[in-house]
Protein backbone atom coordinates (compact mmCIF):
# COMPACT_ATOMS: atom_id res chain seq x y z
CA UNK A 1 0.00 0.00 0.00
CA UNK A 2 1.00 3.45 -1.01
CA UNK A 3 0.12 6.47 1.01
CA UNK A 4 0.53 9.94 -0.15
CA UNK A 5 0.26 13.95 1.87
CA UNK A 6 0.16 16.39 -0.25
CA UNK A 7 0.52 19.89 1.37
CA UNK A 8 -1.00 22.77 0.07
CA UNK A 9 -1.13 26.52 1.06
CA UNK A 10 -3.73 28.44 -0.04
CA UNK A 11 -3.74 32.32 -0.61
CA UNK A 12 -4.97 34.67 2.30
CA UNK A 13 -8.75 35.10 1.85
CA UNK A 14 -9.10 32.18 -0.52
CA UNK A 15 -9.86 29.45 2.38
CA UNK A 16 -13.91 28.81 1.45
CA UNK A 17 -13.70 28.66 -2.55
CA UNK A 18 -10.44 26.03 -1.70
CA UNK A 19 -12.26 23.98 0.73
CA UNK A 20 -15.36 24.14 -1.05
CA UNK A 21 -13.91 22.73 -4.31
CA UNK A 22 -11.49 20.70 -2.76
CA UNK A 23 -14.76 19.05 -0.61
CA UNK A 24 -15.40 18.07 -4.39
CA UNK A 25 -12.98 16.32 -5.15
CA UNK A 26 -12.78 14.39 -1.78
CA UNK A 27 -16.48 13.16 -3.19
CA UNK A 28 -15.45 12.15 -6.23
CA UNK A 29 -12.81 10.48 -5.81
CA UNK A 30 -14.35 8.70 -2.83
CA UNK A 31 -16.92 7.59 -5.00
CA UNK A 32 -15.38 6.69 -8.84
CA UNK A 33 -12.06 5.09 -7.53
CA UNK A 34 -12.11 1.66 -6.13
CA UNK A 35 -8.26 1.59 -6.09
CA UNK A 36 -8.19 4.62 -3.65
CA UNK A 37 -8.79 3.44 0.30
CA UNK A 38 -8.90 6.75 1.87
CA UNK A 39 -8.58 10.14 0.35
CA UNK A 40 -9.49 13.38 3.05
CA UNK A 41 -8.87 16.77 3.72
CA UNK A 42 -7.49 18.11 6.61
CA UNK A 43 -6.91 21.60 7.87
CA UNK A 44 -3.56 22.25 9.46
CA UNK A 45 -2.55 24.17 12.88
CA UNK A 46 -0.60 26.74 10.39
CA UNK A 47 -2.62 29.21 9.06
CA UNK A 48 -3.43 28.15 5.56
CA UNK A 49 -1.95 24.82 4.97
CA UNK A 50 -4.36 22.18 4.30
CA UNK A 51 -3.15 18.32 3.47
CA UNK A 52 -4.89 15.80 1.41
CA UNK A 53 -4.38 12.16 3.19
CA UNK A 54 -4.35 9.64 0.47
CA UNK A 55 -4.46 5.85 0.42
CA UNK A 56 -3.94 3.59 -2.63
CA UNK A 57 -3.49 -0.20 -3.09
CA UNK A 58 -0.99 0.20 -5.15
CA UNK A 59 0.90 2.71 -7.72
CA UNK A 60 -1.46 1.65 -10.58
CA UNK A 61 -4.55 3.26 -8.38
CA UNK A 62 -2.45 6.19 -8.03
CA UNK A 63 -1.75 6.10 -11.67
CA UNK A 64 -5.70 6.15 -12.59
CA UNK A 65 -6.27 8.41 -9.69
CA UNK A 66 -4.06 11.16 -11.87
CA UNK A 67 -5.64 10.45 -15.08
CA UNK A 68 -9.54 10.74 -14.20
CA UNK A 69 -11.51 13.54 -15.45
CA UNK A 70 -12.66 14.59 -11.93
CA UNK A 71 -9.08 14.94 -10.74
CA UNK A 72 -8.13 16.72 -13.77
CA UNK A 73 -10.97 18.97 -13.68
CA UNK A 74 -11.89 19.96 -10.02
CA UNK A 75 -8.31 20.04 -9.39
CA UNK A 76 -8.02 22.76 -12.27
CA UNK A 77 -10.19 24.54 -10.19
CA UNK A 78 -8.17 24.55 -6.71
CA UNK A 79 -5.50 26.27 -8.85
CA UNK A 80 -6.44 30.09 -8.49
CA UNK A 81 -6.53 29.49 -4.58
CA UNK A 82 -3.52 28.19 -4.45
CA UNK A 83 -0.04 29.73 -3.53
CA UNK A 84 1.79 27.44 -5.10
CA UNK A 85 2.44 24.11 -6.19
CA UNK A 86 1.52 21.48 -3.89
CA UNK A 87 3.97 19.33 -1.41
CA UNK A 88 3.42 15.82 -2.27
CA UNK A 89 5.23 12.78 0.29
CA UNK A 90 5.02 9.48 -0.70
CA UNK A 91 5.08 6.59 1.44
CA UNK A 92 5.31 3.34 1.06
CA UNK A 93 4.17 1.20 3.71
CA UNK A 94 6.50 -1.50 5.12
CA UNK A 95 4.61 -3.40 7.60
Amino acid sequence: MISIVATIRVKEGCEADFESVAKELVAAVNANEPGCLFYQLHKGEEPLTYYFIERYENEAAIDTHRQTDHFKQIGGRMGPSMAGRPDVLILNQIS
